[in-house]
C-alpha cells in the first residue's frame, strides 16, 4: 500500500511551543482510561494523547506502537513510531520495525486481492446474501488497514443486497463507525436517522443497547458541529445500558462529560435541575463522573466559584480528549459567562473587587472580560470606572408595567370569550357527548370555538 512507503512528518523537538500541547499532568490513569475503548479508537486516542501531552507522551506512544503492531494499519504504526522517535528516541518501540512493515504490507495486499476475487465470484453467481457478506468482509478489512474511503464504499454497497431490518442496522452501524473516523458527521447523522426510521421500533426495542448507541453518536455529531444545545439534549436522552456497545467510538464516561458540559453551557438553572440532575437515565452516567454532577449542582445552587474551580481542575484532562479538545475553550467561556451573568442578576450594582475575588485568580482582573460581554450583548450593564462598579442599566419600569397590564387584559378577554362560547354551546345543545361513527372527535367543536375565541371572532349559535 502506498501509505506504507513513507512515515508521517514527526513533531519538532520543541513540543511545548506548539499549539495544543499540554504540559500539566492529567488526573486520569492512562491504562485505566484506555481500557474503556475498543477497536481503532484506542489507537487513535493513544496517538492523540502522545502527541499532545508532555507528561503522558512517551507512555501513550509506546502503548500506541504496541496496539498498532497488534493490528494491520501500517500508517498508524508509522505515525505513532515517528512521534515516539522524536520525543523518546532511546525507547525500544521508537525504532522502526521494517520487517514488520514489509510483512504486513504484503499480507494486506494479498488479503485485499483475495477478498476482491471472492466478491467478484459472488457477483457472477448472483447470490445476494453472499454478495452482502463479501462486501462486509471487504469493508472490515479496509477499515482494519486504515483505508477508510474504500471501507465506506464497501459497506455502502451492502445496501443493495439487504432484505431484513437487522441488515439495515448492521450496515448503518458499520457506516457510522467509519464516518466517525473520517469525521464525516453528515454521514453519521444520516445513518442514525436511517436506523430511527425503522420505528415503530421493531428493531430498536428488540435490541435495548441500540437506543444509547444512537443517542450518543447523534450527540457526538452535533457536538463536533458546535450545536451544543442539541448535543446536550441528545446525550441527555441516552438511556441506561450502553455498556460497551459504543466502545469503538466513545465510552459512558464520555457521555457524562460531553452531555454535562454542553448542558452547563446552554441551559438555565431550572433546565439543569429538571433535565440533568433529575434525569434518571442520565444520572447513571453522571455517577461515573461525579465532578460533573457536582459542578452542575453548584451552578444550580448559585455557587458559581466552586463550579468553575471544579471545571478548571479537569481542564487538562479535557484537552487530551480527542473530540473535546477543540471545543473545551469555547464551552468553558460560555459557562464562565453564564456564571458571571447569573451572579450579577440579583444586584443593581456589584463592585469590581468582589467580581475579581469571585471569578479571577490572584493578580488578574475581570475588567476586559466584562467589557467584552457587554459589547457582545451577554451582560446588560455598564462599568463605572470611577467608583469601580458594575451597574445594571436602568429599565423603564412604567413601560414594563403597562406591557404586563395589557398582556393580562388580553389573557382575561380570551378566557372570557372561551367561557361565553362554552355556555352558548351548552345552551344550544351542540355539545358532542361521544365519538360517533363517521363523526368528529369529541374535542373538535371545542377546538373550533377556542380558535375563534383566541382570534377574537364572533360565533353565532342558534338552537335548531
Amino acid at each position: 500500500m502506498a501509505s506504507a512507503q513513507s512515515a508521517p512528518s514527526s513533531p519538532t523537538l520543541g513540543r511545548t511551543q506548539r499549539e495544543g500541547v499540554v504540559t500539566d499532568p492529567p488526573k486520569f490513569d492512562l491504562e485505566s482510561y484506555i481500557q474503556n475503548y475498543q477497536g481503532r479508537t484506542r489507537l487513535e486516542r493513544l496517538i492523540h494523547i502522545g502527541a499532545c501531552s508532555t507528561f503522558l507522551g512517551p507512555d501513550a506512544l509506546k502503548l500506541a506502537v504496541r496496539e498498532a503492531k497488534a493490528g494491520k494499519d501500517i500508517r498508524r504504526y508509522l505515525e505513532a513510531q515517528s512521534h515516539l522517535e522524536a520525543i523518546a528516541p532511546r525507547e525500544q518501540e521508537a525504532v522502526m520495525d521494517r520487517s514488520w512493515v514489509d510483512t504486513v504490507d504484503k499480507q494486506n495486499k494479498a488479503e485485499s486481492k483475495r477478498l476482491e476475487a471472492e466478491l467478484k465470484g459472488y457477483k457472477n453467481n448472483l447470490i445476494k446474501e453472499s454478495i452482502r457478506m463479501g462486501n462486509e468482509d471487504l469493508g472490515k478489512h479496509y477499515q482494519a488497514i486504515g483505508d477508510l474511503s474504500k471501507a465506506f464504499e464497501a459497506f455502502g454497497r451492502m445496501r443493495q443486497d439487504i432484505s431484513v431490518a437487522k441488515h439495515i442496522i448492521d450496515v448503518s452501524r458499520h457506516l457510522v463507525e467509519v464516518a466517525v473516523e473520517q469525521r464525516n458527521w453528515i454521514a453519521v447523522s444520516s445513518n442514525v436517522q436511517k436506523i430511527r426510521s425503522l420505528a415503530p421500533p421493531t428493531s430498536v426495542s428488540a435490541d435495548p443497547p441500540l437506543q444509547p448507541y444512537l443517542s450518543a453518536t447523534e450527540g457526538l455529531a452535533q457536538f463536533d458541529a458546535g450545536i451544543y444545545r442539541n448535543a446536550a439534549l441528545s446525550f441527555l436522552q441516552t438511556e441506561t445500558g450502553m455498556g460497551s456497545t459504543c466502545a469503538t467510538i466513545m465510552s459512558p464516561n464520555d457521555v457524562a462529560i460531553y452531555g454535562g458540559l454542553c448542558a452547563l453551557a446552554t441551559m438555565d438553572r431550572n433546565e439543569l435541575q429538571s433535565k440533568v440532575l433529575d434525569n434518571t437515565h442520565f444520572r447513571t452516567y453522571l455517577e461515573l463522573e461525579p465532578h460533573i454532577r457536582k459542578a452542575i449542582a453548584f451552578f444550580v445552587n448559585s455557587r458559581y466559584t466552586l463550579c468553575l474551580e471544579i471545571l478548571e481542575g479537569y481542564h487538562t484532562d479535557y484537552l487530551l480528549d480527542i473530540y473535546l479538545q477543540r471545543h473545551v475553550t469555547i464551552l468553558y467561556q460560555k459557562i464562565r459567562s453564564k456564571c458571571i451573568v447569573q451572579y450579577f442578576i440579583p444586584f443593581s450594582f456589584v463592585t469590581l473587587d468582589n467580581l475579581n475575588e469571585a471569578f479571577c485568580s490572584p493578580g488578574k482582573t475581570i475588567d476586559k472580560e466584562l467589557s467584552g460581554m457587554i459589547q457582545a450583548g451577554e451582560l446588560n450593564a455598564r462599568i463605572n470606572t470611577v467608583d469601580r462598579l458594575l451597574e445594571a442599566l436602568p429599565s423603564n419600569q412604567r413601560a414594563e408595567a403597562q406591557r404586563e397590564a395589557l398582556q393580562m387584559a388580553g389573557d382575561f378577554e380570551r378566557e372570557a370569550r372561551r367561557r361565553i362560547l362554552r355556555m352558548n354551546i351548552g345552551m344550544a345543545d351542540l355539545e358532542v357527548k361521544g365519538l360517533k361513527r363517521g363523526g368528529q372527535h369529541p374535542g373538535a367543536v371545542d377546538d373550533f370555538f377556542d380558535a375563534h375565541a383566541h382570534a377574537g371572532g364572533n360565533v353565532h349559535v342558534s338552537n335548531f
